[in-house]
Parts: C-alpha cells; structure tokens; sequence
C-alpha cells in the first residue's frame, strides 16, 4: 500500500511573502503590533474599570495624547508614552527582537 503525500490545496506564497513583495511587509507589521498594543490598553481599563480621563491624569498627559495612544490605526507610539502608561497602570512593558 503506498503512503499517501499531503498536497498543499494553496498555490503560490504566503501572505508574508506577498506583503514583502509588495514591499510593505514593515508597514503593516508595525500597524499590527499597534493595534495589538492599543487592544491590551483598552482591555485592562475595562477590566479595572480605569477611564481615559483618569489614565490621562495618572500619565500627567492630555486626554487628546492617551487618545493617540489607544487609536489601532494610528501607528505613532514612543516607547516613552508607551512606558508612561505601563506604569501609570502598575505595570512594565517588555519589548525584545526576534528573529524575521
């Protein structure tokens, strides 16, 4: 009886491929991480029932600045701001490189 092969039902490259190709592939990795940054922010106000307002306040920031940092498409974001609000919420931020 003969092993049977696994054959690919996708043709062609992946979507990495296809976003490196296009040459965006940076861009849009960085967008992602953003929106996931801005996602993890939003959770644990909810979570712990902390307004904007009020984690402007803890940041010594603008509401406007804050409201910069939780927008998922806005891809600006300084490690410093970032920082800022880990510690405002009794937290730390952890930032390392991987391989691409």
């Amino acid at each position: 009886m003969k092993a049977k092969t696994h054959h690919s039902i996708h043709r062609g490259s992946d979507f990495s491929d296809f976003l490196t190709e296009e040459g965006i592939r940076p861009e849009v990795e960085v967008l992602a991480l953003k929106r996931v940054v801005a996602l993890q922010l939003q959770q644990i106000l909810e979570q712990e029932h902390i307004t904007k307002t009020q984690l402007a306040t803890r940041m010594k920031t603008s509401r406007a600045s804050l409201d910069r940092i939780l927008d998922p498409g806005n891809p600006s974001l300084t490690v410093a701001s970032l920082g800022k609000a880990a510690a405002a919420l009794g937290r730390k931020v952890e930032l390392r490189f991987v391989p691409a």
